[in-house]
């Protein structure tokens, strides 16, 4: 079986996949680790010496790489599931869960990530929050047609576990 973790960034997609993987005792995949990995560049790279569709192109041919794969948890990045048909592909292949959380939220842990955001480069705090706003507008449509939806700022891992061992055969 394939689970694939959904949401915006700064969600908890990895932290939560990795963590979820464990308990279930199946393998993890960071699908922009993935793509990192196979074409020997990183993600910021991607999109400073090509753009955002090339990346995309990419992400969801490395997307349809993982639907051969057996008993494993996968991390998506953010747009993953809003672009192409790939919502309908990551359900049709596997089970997927929306780690859904509020703007704010999404807002707090963004402004203090160490991690780079190649699409919050350059922005203002206040950009950065009118930005998550817009997005999720836009992306929420696509991450409501998840299997499972859980509130991502209190995740119990336990309870995740449980409603994803409901999918599997």
């Amino acid at each position: 079986m394939l689970v694939y973790l959904i949401g915006f960034m700064g969600s908890g997609k990895t932290t939560v996949g990795k963590k979820l993987a464990g308990k279930l005792g199946y393998n993890f995949i960071d699908l922009d680790e993935m793509i990192e990995k196979k074409y020997h560049i990183t993600i910021n790279n991607i999109f400073n010496k090509f753009d955002e569709n090339a990346f995309r192109l990419i992400e969801q041919k490395t997307l349809t790489e993982t639907f051969n794969l057996k008993n494993t948890v996968i991390s998506t990045g953010g747009g993953t599931p809003c672009f192409f048909n790939n919502i309908q592909l990551i359900n049709k292949h596997g089970i997927s869960v929306y780690l859904k959380m509020h703007k704010q939220s999404l807002y707090d842990r963004l402004i203090n990530s160490k991690t780079k955001r190649p699409l919050l480069t350059g922005k203002t705090p206040n950009e950065i929050l009118k930005y998550i706003g817009l997005q999720l507008q836009h992306r929420e449509p696509y991450y409501l047609q998840s299997s499972i939806i859980i509130k991502g700022e209190s995740i119990n891992t336990d309870l995740l576990e449980n409603a994803v061992r409901k999918y599997i055969p």
